[in-house]
């Protein structure tokens, strides 16, 4: 890997990525470089006519976006970056320059225009270095470049158009595509870079990086460099006396490897040490750290900019300062908080996404079902190897049905049981109800809703929709305390009942979301009879699930979650598929929402 050779002087320095894209997160993370992620806010209103060509245009905004965080970290962070990664990509077609699409008639525009056709893209790419000497500004130093990789489009249908518009997918992609995840079948062929199309031309920047290190020591200002390169004491405007950009070149695609390495590895390691092994064998450690850090709400107490430091989180949460350092340390070489220097003494703060995810308050927090991981799910595995001996399919002593059983009689766990599902429903409803269009429904039910926080995002996202939530006495009773605060509410309603035993409400749209790979085959067939007999035809079936592959090899997530199963079993999209048809289901489509759940729809014959 051409970046290796670059990863131990960058060690100790302060990267920064001034972009929030996940597709370039993940290229850079890897190949293992460390980086901390500042979306730049520097807002792309560039006139696209004052560039000659498209490229141009992609590394000018490159640039002014590294150069805005280069600046404004000093400020709000306290702490100057040392190098700063811009990156801009734009499609072009017909000399015309498509960026992300303000709506799906935007993308229908977009993707129409490309249909049939060969086009451009272009990734621009700024380096920034920043330089703070004694006493003086800071004085920046820009290495940009592009790339350009050309990608040709099959003849689109109307139905393939508007099928994949309403994915979602296009809406925060260049161009209105993600070549990498749906995007891809439209795609007929790729000449040149293929992560360069995903968001980021990883080889082109390898070289780059290399060639910027090895460049002989000299002071900032004094360099004579035939790359676009400038020394600045303010940001913004566009560059002065550039001799011009090195330009792209149409290198072959390299193939985008999983990273089995974790967030500190990369291709550099030892090869004869078994990395992934040893990891798993410490997985349990980070997931408890993970746990431990969740149920004393240390996230809660690191949304500062600024920082807190290991005595005041230690005040907070009533324990030992070394040993909350400790504690903190560890999560820090997770990934999930970054140390800082705040005057004299050291600092954390939460991590990207981190305020998002493991805020105890946050709208998507996923805090719930890590609590109940830490209280229910961990215990269970601890009798794994027992329940293997016995030839059982769970972790020792499942209850069968939740909230009908002794272990469940306590409402601390009742309610810490629906705390856990409602955050896999807040955090994965989105992409569920967004998966296709549903505007020919005008009623649903969502068949054991839970707390409605699945119903709610349905009908968020679809206006013409009242949904009725279906399920368990105890838990109708508690779901109040889950009803959103800033929603119309006003059409989700909750009926108390049993599916399995009880008559079903009268609707539409009959929705199962993680319900049928946790009953037994007995269970799922009376369950799907039922919704056949009293579905009309044109009545739908919204299924989701995480769906393995054909192989049943994956996800692990899925096959992780089998062996904490009674009755159930997990399934492949291809065999829920059979399992629709076989009650008088067809028409059916599949979205793989790369979420927690995928999504599955099919009509009443």
């Amino acid at each position: 890997m051409v970046l290796n050779p670059v990863i131990s002087k960058l060690t100790g320095k302060l990267v920064v990525l001034a972009s929030a894209s996940p597709r370039r997160r993940e290229i850079l993370t890897n190949v293992g470089l460390k980086f901390e992620v500042v979306p730049s806010w520097f807002k792309e209103t560039l006139d696209k006519a004052l560039f000659k060509h498209p490229h141009e245009y992609a590394v000018e905004t490159a640039r002014q976006k590294a150069l805005e965080v280069a600046k404004r970290m000093p400020c709000k962070h306290l702490k100057t970056p040392d190098i700063v990664i811009g990156a801009d990509t734009v499609v072009t077609v017909d000399g015309l320059i498509l960026e992300k699409p303000v709506d799906k008639q935007d993308a229908y525009n977009m993707l129409s225009r490309l249909s049939g056709k060969e086009h451009s893209v272009f990734t621009g790419v700024a380096i920034a270095l920043c330089q703070e000497p004694e006493g003086r500004e800071v004085e920046y130093r820009v290495y940009d470049f592009y790339e350009e990789t050309k990608v040709k489009f099959a003849d689109l249908s109307e139905e393939m158009l508007w099928e994949y518009i309403h994915s979602g997918e296009p809406m925060d992609k260049a161009g209105g595509y993600g070549i990498q995840a749906l995007g891809g079948m439209l795609v007929e062929y790729v000449q040149g870079d293929f992560l360069n199309v995903v968001g980021f031309p990883l080889n082109h920047f390898c070289k780059r990086l290399g060639q910027i290190y090895d460049r002989p020591s000299e002071p900032l200002g004094r360099s004579k460099l035939t790359e676009c390169a400038e020394i600045r004491k303010t940001v913004g405007g566009p560059s002065e006396g550039c001799e011009g950009a090195v330009p792209g070149s149409a290198s072959g695609g390299a193939a985008h490897k999983p990273n089995f390495a974790g967030p500190h590895g990369g291709d550099d390691r030892n090869p004869n040490f078994p990395h992934k092994i040893v990891e798993l064998m410490d997985g349990f450690k980070a997931s408890k750290c993970l746990f431990v850090a969740s149920k004393l709400k240390v996230f809660d107490l690191l949304t500062s900019a600024e920082g807190v430091s290991a005595a005041e989180v230690a005040g907070k949460i009533q324990a030992p300062e070394e040993a909350a350092e400790r504690l903190l340390d560890a999560l820090v070489s997770l990934d999930l908080l970054t140390k800082i220097k705040r005057g004299e003494t050291a600092a954390y703060r939460n991590a990207d996404a981190v305020s998002r995810y493991l805020v105890s308050t946050g709208e998507r927090s996923l805090h719930g079902y890590i609590l109940y991981c830490n209280e229910d799910l961990w215990p269970l595995c601890t009798q794994l190897e027992l329940a293997v001996l016995e030839g059982g399919r769970q972790f020792g002593k499942r209850p069968k049905v939740a909230f009908q059983d002794d272990h469940y009689s306590d409402k601390d766990r009742r309610l810490r049981f629906m705390k856990g599902m409602h955050s896999i429903a807040m955090v994965t409803g989105g992409d569920v109800a967004t998966a296709f269009d549903l505007s020919g429904f005008k009623t649903a039910c969502d068949l054991g809703g839970c707390t409605g926080a699945m119903a709610y995002e349905f009908t968020r996202a679809h206006p013409g929709l009242s949904v009725t939530v279906f399920d368990l006495p105890a838990v109708v009773e508690m779901s109040g305390e889950f009803c959103p605060k800033h929603q119309d509410t006003s059409r989700v309603t909750f009926v108390a009942g049993d599916f399995i035993t009880d008559d079903l409400p009268k609707a539409d749209l009959y929705i199962l979301a993680r319900i049928l790979h946790d009953l037994s085959d007995e269970n799922v067939d009376l369950l799907l009879s039922k919704l056949s007999t009293i579905c009309s035809p044109g009545c739908g079936l919204l299924v989701s699930e995480i769906f393995l592959d054909d192989q049943r090899s994956g996800p692990s997530r899925a096959l992780l979650q089998a062996l904490s199963m009674t009755a159930g079993r997990q399934r492949s999209a291809a065999e829920y598929l059979l399992l629709m048809n076989k009650h008088g289901f067809s028409q059916a489509r599949v979205r793989h929402t790369h979420n927690f759940l995928d999504a599955l729809l099919c009509i009443r014959e």
